[in-house]
């Protein structure tokens, strides 16, 4: 196996909001703008604003967070589309 193919095969993992835990906070770095609903972004879910998960739904499909002073529900899966970096 070369080295080549050895790349391909490593992914690297980025951080999103699904890697929070409860009281974390992490600052919004990217997301795929075309699939993020824009009620999110109009609500502050933006690069470069804090995001903090409050509370999980009792079987865990819905993330209540507070981002840019608004608190809001979202889907486990958009959630694993927000990536986001540590807050220092």
């Amino acid at each position: 196996m070369g080295r080549n193919s050895l790349r391909i095969k490593i992914e690297i993992m980025k951080r999103t909001i699904i890697h929070l835990k409860l009281g974390e906070k992490g600052i919004i770095e990217n997301f795929p703008g075309e699939i993020i609903p824009v009620k999110l972004q109009e609500m502050g879910c933006l690069p470069g604003n804090e995001v903090r998960l409050l509370q999980f739904s009792p079987f865990k499909d819905l993330m209540y967070l507070n981002i840019n002073d608004s608190y809001f529900a979202i889907r486990h899966e958009t959630a694993a589309l927000i990536e986001i970096k540590n807050v220092r």
